[in-house]
């Protein structure tokens, strides 16, 4: 009987196991894993310690949006705003630069209008009530529009040279001040996500907004604090990036609303809300940057790109719908028969 019961739960064991492997963290690893070799493999640079820390500016920006991007995602909502925020944040640093301010000053203009502009997203959608995605593709059009409107073809370059820092410094070694922040970052919003009260709250709300509120959730304060941190974390995309650039366009950070959605959904955090891990929008982000990057290093052009990516995307996402699908049919069958 012990020699039965034993075997039975090492059985039990190996399946906890297996189910564990199968989560959604770890098939992204092996992506990640793999994409790691083939470009190894392809490239004798690839794996050299300065290829990659430059590796790391290749998304870390992006990845700093999508951390507070996931949450909104999780309670069922989304900003298609961020890339705009980025353009006005990084003009209204580029006036302030213009006008004199000092690295500190510089900084805080480019948080404070993301935090502003997140604040604005907030309110339509919390207080006028405006869906989310029609509320932030509006502002989208708007903080855009007023970027285009101060700048029009202008570029700023009156930045202080210390402000260089900020995107093209090294924290240590060859570990760069992005990826250091994002790092940071990203365990903090783990640990509210999986650890704390508010992220049993988020969760509660994605799943059933309703029952969230009936069971005295604040739901709307949660919203427009996530549209906030969501401004702020664009703002401070807007630092690193300008400050890596060390200009300021109206066009900068065109189409990275789509990137960084895209980092968020393949990180398998569920559209419909209610469901995803901040291990995932990480392991997601790498990805795509070792991706891009790897390609890059083979001077692939930027549409050639865009199409191995959109259908690695395709494919990653969509290939366990499939499996899924097959398995639920071949169940199925097998209770018919």
């Amino acid at each position: 009987m012990t020699g039965t019961s034993d075997s039975t739960a090492g059985v039990s064991g190996l399946k906890r196991a297996l189910r564990s492997f199968a989560r959604w963290e770890w098939f992204l690893a092996l992506v990640l894993a793999a994409d790691i070799l083939v470009n190894a493999m392809l490239s004798p640079y690839f794996l050299d310690p300065v290829t990659l820390s430059d590796a790391t500016f290749n998304f870390t920006e992006k990845a700093i949006v999508a951390l507070p991007m996931a949450l909104l995602i999780v309670i069922r909502e989304i900003d298609i705003s961020v890339a705009a925020i980025i353009a006005l944040a990084s003009v209204a640093m580029g006036l302030g630069a213009a006008q004199g301010a000092d690295v500190p000053v510089i900084v805080a203009i480019g948080i404070g209008t993301g935090i502003l502009a997140g604040a604005v997203n907030g309110t339509l959608v919390t207080i006028l009530r405006v869906p989310s995605i029609v509320a932030t593709i509006g502002t989208m059009s708007l903080f855009r529009g007023i970027a285009y409107g101060v700048l029009g073809d202008r570029v700023l370059r009156d930045y202080p040279a210390d402000f260089a820092w900020f995107g093209q410094g090294y924290a240590f070694g060859l570990v760069s001040v992005e990826l250091v922040m994002f790092a940071l970052l990203a365990a903090v919003t783990a640990y509210v996500l999986h650890f704390t009260v508010a992220g049993r709250h988020l969760y509660a709300i994605g799943a059933n907004s309703t029952g969230a509120r009936f069971s005295g959730i604040r739901v709307d304060r949660c919203r427009f604090w996530l549209f906030v941190a969501t401004g702020a974390a664009s703002g401070l995309a807007a630092v690193l990036l300008t400050s890596r650039l060390g200009s300021t366009r109206p066009s900068i950070a065109q189409g990275w609303e789509l990137e960084i959605i895209s980092i968020v959904i393949l990180g398998g955090v569920a559209i419909t809300g209610g469901k995803g891990s901040i291990a995932g929008v990480v392991l997601a982000a790498v990805l795509l940057g070792s991706v891009t990057f790897g390609l890059g290093l083979f001077n692939i052009p930027g549409i050639v790109m865009s199409i191995i990516v959109g259908t690695l995307l395709i494919l990653v996402v969509g290939a366990p719908a499939v499996m899924n699908r097959l398995a639920t049919r071949r169940q199925q069958r097998k209770a018919a028969g």
